[in-house]
């Protein structure tokens, strides 16, 4: 008998130097296993190599530039916009295949997290959820300038961080969080102690149980 054919999505946005296989291969490594649902596609998009300015303007893959990395910075929101767009084809093809919106689930790891952040709240507000894994967003980000402005119901938030992260400090995720909720996303926060930038087991096993919970296998309709 065939697999049943997926019900929902979930799009995994890789960290800045990365690609969608490394991603893929990185959560494998930790898990001994894939990431995979019986009911749910898992799509690892790699973002396209462009300069990148806190390594001296040298290509990487990543989803968008930075001034620096740091938290009180403006925002490089032009390379954002771009890749909003091109991450909203992505979003737009699952649709096609007959994937409702609602069942489409979207984050990432440390700039991919900052990147769905920014993808979800701005733009696409109907989907499932948004998850967010040693990420954050800059003090005065578009995504709260959006938020204020909103009536619409969110997306909720599933973040993790740990308190040894010396790239992205913990304070900076947490900030984040506060943000976000005062703006009216429900958002919640894990804490993993003495975990630098970087996944482990325990924080994918907490995140695929919350993936289950906002895409349950669908019940069969009445009428099929």
């Amino acid at each position: 008998m065939a697999a049943p054919a997926a019900s929902a999505s979930l799009i995994f946005l890789h960290g800045s130097g990365d690609t969608g296989q490394g991603a893929r291969a990185w959560i494998k490594q930790i898990l001994n296993q894939d990431m995979a649902f019986q009911h749910i596609k898992v799509i690892y998009p790699t973002a396209p190599a462009r300069p990148y300015t806190p390594m001296k303007g040298a290509f990487s893959n990543v989803w968008f530039d930075r001034y620096k990395i740091c938290n009180d910075c403006p925002e490089h929101i032009e390379s954002i916009d771009s890749m909003c767009r091109g991450l909203t084809d992505l979003i737009n093809d699952e649709v096609k295949n007959g994937i409702a919106k609602n069942r489409i689930l979207i984050g990432g790891f440390s700039m991919g997290g900052g990147m769905a952040m920014h993808l979800a709240y701005r733009f696409h507000q109907d989907l499932a959820g948004v998850f967010a894994l040693s990420s954050f967003l800059n003090k005065d980000s578009a995504v709260y300038q959006a938020l204020k402005r909103n009536e619409n119901a969110l997306p909720e938030l599933f973040q993790c961080h740990g308190t040894a992260d010396e790239l992205v400090l913990y304070s900076w995720g947490e900030e984040t969080n506060k943000m976000l909720k005062s703006l009216g996303v429900s958002a919640s926060l894990h804490t993993f102690p003495n975990l630098n930038h970087e996944l482990n087991r325990t924080e994918i096993e907490k995140l695929k149980s919350w993936i289950v919970k906002k895409l349950p296998v669908e019940a069969p309709k009445a009428n099929e």
